[in-house]
């Protein structure tokens, strides 16, 4: 049978946060609400330290909220200090008002976050490198500056330097579990599995349950070890700890079903895809593969128990 994970190499990169999640594996639940935030134009949103999103030219963000309860809106602009907000009780529509910063060493990260985020060959991960380490030597003690710095030297294939960043984060901020969900992708990457296996838990630990990027990385070890039934629990936990935020998830989630024989997820999982990102890089593909699917699922059906 024909499957997309041969079409897949991705790298993926998240944050993580404080929050619990259930082991049972259920439907994502459906919003509750909805909340448009106002602030700047081209400001980067997350919700509970999951991006979110940019702001339009106006300065407006629409926001689906998967669970009732406290949330926290976490907003940045270039130029501004960044700021976050609660959103508990909040009503449909939200003005957050950023201040503008002279900080020499959080305007370099900002830049050298932007640049990271465009950044498509070597020179340009370089130069996000390069301002990375200036806003390390305006303010040594920046763990979030080794953590991006760290991210871009692992897509620059620097293992070493890059595992250096992520110690020099950790001690600065014993318990961050986005720092321990980047070690597991470094440790991977170089294919000490034991030891970004390791370090994907300890994440998860941190995070008090809730660290996406980590239970892709294990999910993504438990498919190179052949254990579909493993990554598929793993790739449902990421979907709900990111509200349903990530189409590529669903890419990934459905080649996991195919590998189990399981056409009717896999087409779920699919076409979720497709309703989160209708022209993204691989609906053509995953459009093809659905209607074999859809077929192979209707012959499950009329098979005999």
């Amino acid at each position: 049978m024909a499957t997309l994970a041969s079409l897949i190499l991705v790298a993926l990169s998240f944050s993580a946060s404080h929050a619990a999640y259930s082991q049972a594996r259920k439907p994502a639940p459906s919003p509750t609400k909805t909340i448009t935030i106002n602030t700047e134009p081209n400001a980067i949103v997350w919700v509970d330290e999951i991006r979110r999103g940019v702001s339009d030219p106006s300065g407006n963000i629409t926001l689906k909220i998967f669970s009732s309860g406290r949330h926290t809106l976490r907003v940045r602009a270039n130029g501004f200090r960044e700021t976050s907000v609660p959103l508990l009780g909040v009503r449909a529509n939200l003005n957050v008002k950023l201040a503008r910063t002279n900080d020499q060493a959080e305007l370099a990260f900002q830049e050298a976050e932007t640049e990271r985020d465009q950044a498509r060959d070597a020179a340009s991960k370089q130069h996000a490198a390069e301002l990375y380490r200036k806003a390390l030597k305006l303010r040594p003690t920046f763990p979030a500056a080794n953590v991006g710095l760290a991210r871009i030297l692992l897509d620059l294939g620097e293992i070493d330097s890059a595992l250096e960043e992520i110690t020099a984060a950790r001690r600065a901020r014993r318990s961050y579990p986005e720092a321990s969900a980047v070690e597991g992708r470094i440790y991977r990457e170089n294919t000490a599995t034991d030891q970004a296996i390791a370090s994907f838990r300890r994440a998860i630990r941190e995070g008090n349950g809730f660290q996406p990027e980590a239970h892709v990385g294990l999910a993504r070890i438990w498919e190179e070890k052949n254990q579909f039934e493993d990554a598929a629990k793993e790739y449902e936990l990421a979907i709900k700890q990111l509200s349903e935020s990530e189409p590529v998830i669903y890419q990934l989630q459905g080649a996991v079903y195919e590998k189990l024989q399981r056409p009717k997820d896999a087409v779920t999982a699919y076409e979720k895809y497709l309703e989160i990102a209708p022209n993204g890089t691989y609906a053509s593909a995953i459009r093809s593969i659905i209607e074999q699917l859809r077929r192979e699922a209707a012959g499950q059906q009329l098979m005999p128990e």
